[in-house]
C-alpha cells in the first residue's frame, strides 16, 4: 500500500460493499448473482429497480432494529423482483448472496483482528438501524471501539460531519484517523475533507469514477494490502 498512514493511531472503516463485498458496490453483486443464476432481468431495468428499493428503504421504516442481514437482504431482493417481475428465484437469489457475504465477513473479520493489534478500530456506515444486529450476526462487534450509523445518528454519506463525529468518539485528531472505504464519492472525498488519511478500496463501482482521484491517498484492491 503507498501513502503516508505513518501517524495512524485508528482505521474507521466502511461496512456495505467494503467488508462484506470485497469491496465490490452491493449493486453490482446483486447484479451478478442474477446473471449467475439467468434471471430474466435485463441491466437498465434491474438498476432501476435497485435505485428505487433503496430509495424506500432510506425513507420507510421497513427495516426493524432488530432484524438480521439476512431479514434485510431477504426484503430488499423481494421488493427488487416484484418490480421487475420474474418469479421463483427469491429462495435462491438470498442463499447464494447470503453465503457470499458470510464468506466475505469471515475474510474480513481476519484482518480486523490483525489490524486491531496495533491500532483503533471504528466503524462508519450508511445503514438501516440494525448495524449493531449485523455485526454480532458475522461476529464483527469484537472488531471496533466505536460504530456510527447513519440511523443512530441522522447524517448520511457523503456529509462530512459523520467522520467528524466518529473521529471525536475516538478522542483523536483527525490526522491520526485513517478511513477505508469503496466508494470514492462517499468515503474517500468526504474523509478527504474532514481531515483524516484515506484509503480507497478499488474494487468494481455502481458508477464511473472521476478520471483524477486527489482525495485517496492511497489505492488497494484488498484489505489484506493494509497489513
Amino acid at each position: 500500500m503507498s501513502g503516508n498512514t505513518n501517524r495512524t493511531r485508528a482505521y474507521l472503516f466502511d461496512y456495505g460493499g467494503t467488508l462484506d463485498t470485497g469491496g465490490q458496490h452491493w449493486g453490482k453483486t446483486i447484479w451478478h448473482a442474477y446473471r449467475q443464476l439467468d434471471i430474466p432481468v435485463d441491466e437498465a431495468a434491474y438498476r432501476d429497480a435497485y435505485v428505487a428499493t433503496e430509495r424506500a428503504l432510506g425513507s420507510e421504516p421497513l427495516i426493524g432494529s432488530n432484524d438480521t442481514f439476512r431479514q434485510t437482504l431477504d426484503v430488499k431482493l423481494r421488493m427488487q423482483l416484484q418490480q421487475l417481475g420474474p418469479i421463483g428465484y427469491h429462495a435462491r437469489l438470498l442463499e447464494l448472496l447470503y453465503e457470499s457475504t458470510r464468506r466475505h465477513t469471515a475474510h474480513s473479520r481476519s484482518i480486523l483482528m490483525t489490524l486491531k493489534e496495533h491500532a483503533t478500530l471504528g466503524l462508519v456506515s450508511n445503514f438501516y438501524g440494525n448495524l449493531p444486529v449485523v455485526l454480532r450476526e458475522f461476529g464483527l462487534s469484537d472488531c471496533f471501539s466505536c460504530v456510527v450509523e447513519s440511523a443512530a445518528v441522522g447524517v448520511r454519506k457523503p456529509d462530512t460531519r459523520i467522520f467528524t463525529i466518529a473521529v471525536k468518539q475516538l478522542g483523536m485528531s483527525p490526522g491520526e484517523v485513517t478511513v477505508v472505504g469503496d466508494s470514492y464519492a462517499n468515503d474517500i472525498v468526504p474523509a478527504h475533507a474532514a481531515g483524516c488519511h484515506t484509503v480507497w478500496l478499488r474494487g468494481e463501482p455502481w458508477s464511473a469514477v472521476p478520471a483524477s482521484t486527489p482525495a485517496a491517498d492511497s489505492v488497494i484492491q484488498e484489505l489484506k494490502e493494509l497489513l
